[in-house]
């Protein structure tokens, strides 16, 4: 019998950690742990079966909890950014050998993600910080999702409202992206952990769509049978709101900055995977799926 991968997850309530619990309690082969705050009520959402162990976060306690694992995997959210050098050090005690730190969404290695969402320099300085300590053992694999897009339609984040059939277009919308669908990031983190030498020590760029705005539009308005209602909007506008709120203490300022760095014309900005990366979509085994096909499926045709 194969000896059981032993996985440890942090952040497993939040919308990426359920995305990649759901993913890894889906193979035999792999044993998961989450770890959960003390003071936290929140276990409704993980799943039975699931070990839960309940800690502090302090040095002595993350080693002792994280002997014996193979992988730590992290999907703490923009509070906890910095708090991932205490993980590492404590999975580097422990001798864990991989680590997977919060990126899941759009690159921190692009300067003009870092002028759009200047709290990702966090994200940056995790990586660096992983670089730094490779030669003690502890391997690292960062995801470069960009947006979730059934997840993304479907709570009308991206400025798709299927309710109200309505859409903010930026710039014309036909600038080309690329989006990642919930399954395909939970099997890009599944593949990772059953391949670590092919993907060690790297960034994994990975997509489910490459599209325009004007695409998703004209799809959902075909898959509805409606003609939706359009609010044409600008990058310079979006950013100069999406700043504005922030610096007023209204942190729903961020989306808008989010949304800029896959629909947004920021030069340098590179945005679509496909064409700007290295896709590791092959390496992975994940293949890229159809607008029609996710539409159709949020939409629940």
């Amino acid at each position: 019998m194969t000896t059981p991968i032993k996985v440890t997850l942090i952040g497993a309530t939040g919308l990426i950690g359920q995305i990649i619990l759901k993913a890894l309690s889906s193979n035999v082969s792999i044993t998961v742990t989450v770890l959960s705050r003390q003071e936290s009520s929140t276990t409704t959402e993980i799943q039975p079966g699931i070990t839960v162990h309940k800690t502090d976060f302090s040095p002595s306690n993350l080693e002792s909890l994280l002997r014996g694992q193979d992988v730590l995997i992290s999907a703490v959210g923009g509070t906890a950014f910095t708090e991932q050098k205490k993980f590492i050090d404590a999975a580097i005690k422990a001798g864990v050998k991989r680590f997977i730190p919060s990126e899941f969404s759009t690159s921190s290695q692009d300067d003009a993600v870092i002028q759009l969402l200047p709290l990702f320099q966090q994200k940056r300085d995790i990586i660096n910080y992983l670089k730094g300590k490779e030669e003690e053992g502890l391997s690292w694999t960062g995801f470069v999702t960009s947006g979730l897009f059934d997840w993304g339609l479907e709570s009308g984040f991206l400025g798709f409202d299927i309710k109200t059939k309505s859409a903010v277009i930026w710039d014309g919308g036909s600038a080309s992206f690329t989006l990642t669908n919930e399954k395909q990031l939970g099997q890009a983190v599944l593949a990772v952990i059953l391949r670590p030498e092919e993907t060690k020590n790297r960034f994994l760029y990975i997509a489910s769509v490459e599209t325009t705005q004007n695409e998703v539009l004209k799809t959902l308005e075909d898959v509805t049978g409606s003609r939706w209602t359009v609010t044409e909007t600008t990058t310079e506008e979006q950013v100069a709101e999406g700043f504005k709120k922030l610096s007023a203490g209204d942190f729903s300022g961020a989306f808008a900055l989010v949304r800029a760095t896959a629909f947004g014309s920021t030069p340098g900005l590179k945005k679509n995977y496909v064409k700007d990366q290295d896709l590791a979509n092959e390496v992975l085994g994940l293949e890229m799926e159809s607008v029609r096909e996710t539409v159709e499926r949020v939409v629940g045709v």
